[in-house]
């Protein structure tokens, strides 16, 4: 595995007596979609601003892309792109003059800033709106238009804060499979949400923070296992074998609960490493099946245990 772009040790925010974030000690590699999970004053937006040097540290030390964000804040702010939860577009000037004047800002080569302008431009599908004036726009083509605007300067790394938020679902549709090209450009991309949903379809791996402290980290697939050794798997069966199906199940040893639904029979409260036993019963008494749907916990199921157990412990 690739050395990691950003590592974290004990990095803590104090802001008077409230810790906005509390020892975070975490590794993201390059080309990841890496999620940033927790509910507002999670210490999300905190994070984020500690890794760009925008912010000190009261304790602990990060490395982003090999560069201290202390020392080095704007030699690293060169290589990232930030795009905040309202980014602030110039509502009087058109979309390419606010691409122009960025990557100005940001030391795009004057011979490069035309053609940067007019590849991302046609890339977020705002060539034909290029030279109306931004405050005509709808929130998804604002997203758009500062999206591309965040990757101007071609940065290695992104950090997207809540880049969904507010849109409707199309324009939300939109803006994930923006993000999903430039991840498979190369780029890696550090996503904070509180859209779950958006979580487990986009993000290889997910940190969920709960009052400024990281509770879990992984792939969303290996935080639903953790969560429960148990699931519940749906059968679609021939129709009329839902009674011989459930007799069948009843007399396994395992602790199960049979139910049929709209001509299905779903089982709970089985291991996952049963399912295979649980299809051969079926097929010796002559059921036949159509579909087997283990259904597991999601990552939302996760989020919430999590932050049930936080609640507790405070």
């Amino acid at each position: 595995m690739a050395d990691p772009i950003i590592v974290t040790e004990g990095l803590t925010r104090r802001f008077g007596d409230t810790v906005a974030v509390d020892g975070l000690a975490l590794e993201v590699y390059p080309g990841e979609v890496f999620g940033f999970l927790g509910h507002n004053g999670a210490g999300k937006t905190t994070t984020v601003r500690l890794l760009n040097g925008v912010l000190t540290p009261s304790d602990g030390h990060a490395r982003i892309l090999g560069l201290d964000p202390m020392t080095d804040g704007p030699a690293l702010r060169r290589l990232t792109g930030v795009l905040t939860e309202t980014p602030s577009l110039d509502e009087r000037l058109t979309a390419r003059v606010n691409l122009s004047i960025y990557a100005d800002l940001y030391g795009v080569s004057k011979t490069e800033v035309k053609r940067r302008v007019d590849q991302l431009l046609a890339a977020f599908d705002l060539t034909e709106r290029a030279d109306d004036k931004v405050g005509e726009y709808s929130k998804g083509m604002k997203q758009r238009l500062a999206l591309a605007r965040t990757v101007i300067h071609q940065p290695t790394l992104l950090f997207l804060d809540e880049p969904t938020a507010a849109l409707d679902p199309v324009a939300a549709r939109q803006v994930h499979a923006m993000i999903l090209s430039t991840a498979r450009e190369g780029r890696t991309v550090f996503i904070n949400t509180h859209n779950l949903v958006e979580a487990q379809r986009m993000c290889d791996r997910v940190g969920v923070m709960e009052h400024g402290r990281l509770v879990a980290l992984g792939t969303p697939h290996e935080l639903a296992r953790s969560l429960a050794r148990n699931v519940s798997v749906e059968f679609e069966l021939a129709p009329g074998s839902a009674e011989q199906a459930m007799t069948a199940l009843q007399a396994m040893p395992v602790q199960v609960s049979a139910g049929q639904r709209n001509g299905t029979v779903l089982v709970s409260g089985a291991e996952r490493e049963a399912i295979p036993d649980l299809i051969d019963r079926l097929v010796s008494a002559h059921v036949r099946i159509y579909q087997v749907t283990p259904q597991e916990p999601t990552l939302e199921d996760v989020y919430f245990a999590l932050h049930s157990d936080a609640e507790v412990k405070q």
